[in-house]
């Protein structure tokens, strides 16, 4: 299947799941909180994931899907192209009403992410890329900030991150930080070029990252994990150990300064 067909058949659902839950964000949907502090969810999540799957899946029987919001099975690891789904990325903004929430849409061919869209509806930014041919924000072409120093590099991370511990010889680099919940939304801000890069520093599910990754990487950024190694997605236990990606000087700067991550 080309893959400007799957990048159209992704952007069609990500549109498709916006008028679904915005349905629910102008309303009031039930939320409730996951088992073994796995955050919280919502019944506009569960109903944005139940259509996904059921027209995605529909479209491309013969590709795998990992969900945020759908129980994993082995038969995704059998399929040569998987669906990385998070259905709404950036719940607790959800639940709390800010617009930054995003749904993450990407495809993976043999762990490497091919086809990805970004999409805040409450926002009106459509996000897209595919793997060679650019990243775009509502079809105008992105390109990563011409930032090449570390020093005021204006980097999205979660305050955690910039706990000394992190950080070789305990030197936290000279960064102004910022901050947005959805990992997606983060992602595409430094495709976008708003801001230099992003770090997250904990075991991150593919389905928050899966798509982000490529709008930067599509975009002129380079992106791996936090022990610099390139990032594979459907792995059996979908995690990878955490993400830098930003321009490429900054991102280098970034992994440089890191600690050896623990094994």
């Amino acid at each position: 299947m080309p893959v400007t067909d799957d990048l159209t058949l992704l952007i069609d659902a990500a549109q498709a799941a916006g008028k679904i839950a915005s349905g629910f964000f102008h309303g009031s949907a039930e939320r409730w909180d996951k088992p073994g502090g796995q955050g919280p969810v919502t019944e506009a999540d569960l109903a944005v994931d139940r259509m996904l799957r059921n027209e995605l899946t529909a479209a491309r029987p013969g590709y795998g899907w990992l969900s945020e919001e759908t129980e994993d099975t082995p038969a995704r690891l059998e399929a040569e192209q998987v669906f990385i789904v998070d259905p709404i990325d950036g719940t607790r903004s959800f639940i709390e009403g800010s617009t930054t929430w995003a749904h993450s849409l990407a495809i993976a061919r043999d762990g490497i992410v091919e086809a990805a869209v970004v999409y805040l509806p409450e926002r009106g930014k459509l996000y897209a890329a595919a793997r060679g041919q650019g990243a775009t924000l509502n079809d105008t072409a992105l390109t990563v900030s011409p930032k090449t120093g570390i020093d005021g590099a204006t980097v999205l991370a979660s305050k955690p991150n910039f706990n000394p511990s992190f950080w070789r010889n305990r030197d936290v680099p000279p960064v102004e930080r910022a901050f947005r919940s959805s990992l997606a939304y983060r992602l595409s801000l430094v495709g976008e070029g708003r801001f230099d890069a992003m770090i997250t520093l904990r075991p991150t599910w593919e389905w928050d990252v899966a798509a982000g990754a490529l709008i930067v990487e599509e975009a002129g950024g380079s992106v791996t994990d936090q022990a610099k190694g390139f990032a594979r997605f459907n792995n059996p236990h979908p995690q990878l150990h955490g993400m830098v990606a930003g321009t490429p000087p900054v991102h280098d700067a970034l992994i440089t300064r890191l600690a050896e991550p623990l094994a």
